[in-house]
């Protein structure tokens, strides 16, 4: 028999110890308890910190039989819990070893087990829940029903152990993977129980207390407004943050306290002007990304700082007030780590979203454009997308558009992204860059039209993804906006009638909306409208009247009403229009529509019909007259609509006899 506290002292550490000691693994196998127990402390042993020792007894098939050990209740109390501190021991290994654990069903064992009444046992089950909960799909695959939740959180009240309360928080968060999750917990009255744990004097419990509430409040305001206005003894939550977000706080507690107003401020439950958000939140992430403290403090740090500052320009013109900062972002893209690179990628990509200035000093800022480019090429894809993001806020600057992207060529590596295999996301960061890069300004215009963008952008428009067919479209609607006649034709003859067609019958009106766009920057200006209706018009004017003649709000008709504005601009053009009863109709019915802007955009084309001095004017003045449209401008006189009123007194100079 083998000296049990022998092998507690001195663990095996070779292959040898579990392979050729046959008689410990038939002895798991035992009915004798005392053998059993023996084998499974000396498997224990052998797995503890070694890798190489859990692929051994996961490939010798034990985990099963450890598995049904641990749920036999007939089984004495001390075999049950050494199989749970194994299992749980094993669930510290690989990724593999953890799938291998989670697909054999572990997680729903030990959930069962925690009904029972035996402490020891729920003790080590709870230990072992919260290291696979740390698994990325073990809890999205494992899903807790309502009464796992509950029972989860009777382990975590004020008089359970700190162990217990640190278990059911970190599990608890690492649960919140939906809203649903989110919200069975605090229609639980989890806030309440987390809060009481906030006053814990004991790091171990408060830091996965903080990330519990940050996973539950992250994008959902009901829960975040919740956890807002939750007390404990008269002191509510944020109060609680703001003393854990202090500078004598261990980091890791900084951090999560950090990340929890963040997210309840981005949930709508802190406005972004409250002193705790512009004093205490944005201060500490952006000193913990300075670069005294540890990589993976500073990642995490820049992380959140990304996410706390996206969205709002006054957060980012005061995070970037610190000089230190951006040369600390860019000593994060030098470090090896992928998650350090991402998070500075992330945090210059919301620094930049909206402020000239800023812009400018970070690409000014040595290396920088080069470390980007890195990370389009980077092997890692959450890097490249992160390096795409970045990109695509800096992009977003004229001057730069104009110079430093020119000298860098940023292009290239973006449109190699485009033609590979990204994945949606990146494809739809990737596109969204492309957009500004074919404005009309832009001197990466031309190459990339030698390259082929036309023939991908066409292919975007018709992906499953409404976001991609948007991106497509926009790139579109830029590339042609104020390009040579070739251009626009080469776009109209890849795109072809029919998909034309089909994104203007588009569910997402956002598509819709830049299918017009595009039709409009097709046929204008004034020089091209005639030669581009000349090739095109019988499908451009099927296009609007199909729009025209859909359900649509008046901001979308408003806009093909424009396209016969420019149409109606053309000397030949025109007569798409002057040929086309119904059209005409339509134009003269709009007149008197409610909504303000079908009105002016429907006056707007019916003055360019009508202009005075051009050849055939009189004869379609005749015609318009003879339709009543005379007669409506004469009525449109008395709107108190400036706007209206102008274009209505233009329209009716062009009329030689009014």
């Amino acid at each position: 028999m083998c000296n049990i506290m022998l092998y507690e002292m001195q663990p095996f550490t070779t292959f040898m110890n579990v392979e050729s000691t046959r008689s410990y693994i038939d002895n798991l196998y035992s009915s004798d308890p005392d053998k059993c127990l023996t084998s499974i402390i000396c498997i224990k042993n052998s797995v503890i910190g070694s890798n190489r020792q859990k692929q051994s007894v996961i490939a010798q098939g034990i985990v099963p039989r450890l598995l049904q050990l641990l749920e036999d209740r007939n089984a004495k109390i001390a075999v049950r819990v050494e199989a749970a501190v194994t299992v749980g021991s094993l669930a510290k290994g690989t990724n593999e070893h953890i799938e291998i654990l989670i697909n054999s069903g572990t997680i729903q064992i030990l959930l069962n087990i925690l009904e029972e009444n035996e402490p020891r046992l729920i003790d080590a089950c709870l230990c072992c829940l919260r290291t696979l909960a740390q698994y990325d799909t073990a809890t999205s695959q494992n899903r807790f029903d309502v009464k796992r939740l509950q029972k989860l959180l009777t382990f975590a009240g004020p008089g359970e152990s700190l162990q217990r309360q640190s278990c059911v928080a970190s599990i608890l968060g690492a649960a919140c993977k939906t809203p649903v999750e989110q919200n069975e917990l605090c229609s639980m009255g989890a806030p309440s129980l987390l809060a009481a744990l906030l006053s814990v004097q004991n790091s171990s419990v408060r830091i996965p207390v903080l990330s519990c509430l940050a996973s539950m409040s992250w994008n959902n305001p009901t829960v975040a407004t919740v956890i807002v206005h939750t007390a404990y003894k008269d002191v509510k939550v944020p109060h609680y943050l703001a003393s854990l977000i202090g500078r004598d706080r261990p980091v890791e507690m900084q951090l999560e306290a950090a990340k929890c107003l963040t997210n309840l401020h981005r949930a709508g439950a802190i406005h972004s002007q409250e002193p705790i958000i512009i004093y205490r939140t944005l201060p500490c992430l952006v000193r913990l990304c300075l670069i005294e403290h540890p990589e993976p403090h500073r990642a995490s740090a820049a992380n959140t700082l990304a996410y706390l500052t996206e969205v709002d320009s006054e957060l980012q013109q005061i995070a970037a007030i610190s000089n230190q900062l951006v040369s600390a972002l860019v000593h994060l893209l030098n470090c090896k780590s992928v998650a350090a690179k991402q998070a500075a990628f992330r945090a210059f990509a919301s620094l930049a979203a909206n402020d000239e200035d800023i812009r400018k000093r970070i690409i000014d800022t040595k290396c920088l454009m080069d470390s980007v480019l890195e990370g389009l090429n980077d092997e890692n894809q959450s890097v490249r997308h992160a390096a795409v993001r970045c990109l695509h806020s800096l992009s977003r600057s004229v001057q730069q558009l104009r110079t430093t992207f020119q000298d860098h060529s940023v292009w290239r590596p973006l449109m190699a992204l485009l033609t590979g295999d990204p994945s949606t996301e990146l494809l739809t960061a990737a596109s969204s860059a492309l957009c500004n890069l074919l404005l009309e300004f832009s001197p990466a215009k031309e190459p990339m039209l030698q390259q082929g963008v036309v023939k991908i952008l066409v292919d975007l428009t018709g992906k499953a993804e409404p976001s991609l067919r948007l991106n497509g479209v926009w790139a579109l609607m830029n590339l042609a906006f104020q390009a040579e006649q070739r251009v626009k034709s080469q776009i109209l003859t890849a795109l072809g009638t029919d998909q034309i067609f089909r994104l203007l019958a588009d569910s997402d009106t956002r598509v819709l909306m830049k299918t017009l766009g595009l039709l409009r920057n097709l046929v204008s200006p004034r020089t091209h409208t005639d030669t581009m209706m000349s090739l095109h018009g019988p499908q451009v004017m099927q296009g609007v009247v199909l729009v025209l003649e859909g359900p649509h709000s008046p901001e979308v008709k408003e806009q093909a009403l424009c396209i016969l504005g420019n149409i109606a601009d053309g000397e030949k053009a025109r007569e798409h229009i002057m040929s086309n009863e119904d059209v005409l109709k339509k134009l003269i019915d709009y007149m008197t529509h409610p909504a303000r802007c079908l009105q002016e955009a429907s006056v707007f084309c019916i003055n360019n019909l009508a202009r005075l001095g051009e050849p055939g004017s009189l004869e379609r003045q005749t015609r318009l007259k003879d339709m009543g449209v005379t007669s409506i401008l004469q009525q449109l006189l008395s709107t108190s609509d400036t706007v209206l009123y102008n274009r209505v007194k233009t329209a009716l100079t062009q009329f030689t006899d009014v």
